[in-house]
């Protein structure tokens, strides 16, 4: 069965793109189900961070469904449609306080890529194998997906990967700026839990503050809210969650943060 696994285990909230018979390719159902699923994370108390994942030990996402195509892209039209429904999913993630993460390995192709690209950070293993194969298909990438990948990897290398619709490993994934982290193939599970538990026990309020910066920073100087980021950095200048900073630094004790 294919679908979007939403669930959450302590302070991660985790989404699994879910479709272990065709190395979690995603469904168009899945791209539907996203906006809501970041959203319902990002309202969770107790969620401190959110993780992507495919389902499995075998792929990330292998692409988009491909028996699915002919029926919701086969038209200029319905191509356009799409595309502007992958936008509201990739500014689904845009708007979210909450730190958002990438587990990678095995197959990122595709709208797999696409995705994890939307993430804040991206740790991938070793033999992963990361492409882009629109070039292959005839398909136009819209511009705010490009405009992601750019921002990340530079042109040159977003020009390598589109053009060339080549696939490069987890190695050299990390040397182009696409993964913030590259592990060895057996280690994956385990650094991935502890990068999230050390998100999970910094200040929230510091890292959404951080997060909007980041964002802000990408943007176009003229649409820039800078005024917003500001409020929320005098926010957590004002909050309890700093005393508490203070307080557990002079009393040698790991903070407990509250995100107030």
């Amino acid at each position: 069965m294919a679908e979007l696994i939403v669930r959450r285990e302590g302070a991660v909230g985790w989404l699994l793109i879910s479709n272990l018979q065709k190395h979690n390719a995603v469904t168009y159902e899945m791209l539907q189900a996203l906006p809501e699923a970041v959203a319902k994370h990002d309202r969770d108390g107790n969620v401190r961070v959110i993780a992507l994942a495919g389902d499995g030990s075998e792929a990330f996402a292998s692409g988009a469904d491909i028996k699915q195509y002919a029926a919701i892209r086969g038209s200029q039209y319905a191509a356009s449609s799409y595309g502007q429904m992958l936008d509201t999913v990739y500014q689904s993630f845009a708007s979210l306080r909450k730190p958002t993460v990438a587990k990678i390995r095995g197959a990122c192709i595709g709208i797999g890529l696409s995705l994890a690209v939307c993430c804040d950070l991206r740790m991938v293993t070793k033999s992963a194998h990361i492409s882009h194969p629109a070039s292959r298909f005839g398909m136009g990438i819209s511009w705010g997906g490009m405009r992601r990948l750019i921002s990340l990897i530079g042109p040159g290398d977003a020009a390598d990967l589109v053009f060339s619709a080549r696939s490069i490993t987890g190695r050299r994934a990390y040397k182009i700026g696409f993964a913030s982290r590259v592990v060895a193939d057996a280690d994956l599970d385990r650094e991935f839990a502890s990068l999230c538990e050390a998100i999970a026990a910094g200040a929230p309020l510091t890292i959404a503050a951080a997060k909007r910066a980041i964002t802000e920073a990408l943007r176009d100087p003229a649409e820039r809210n800078l005024k917003e980021l500001q409020a929320m950095i005098d926010g957590c200048n004002a909050s309890d969650d700093y005393k508490e900073g203070l307080a557990s630094y002079g009393a040698k004790r790991p903070p407990q943060f509250k995100g107030r």
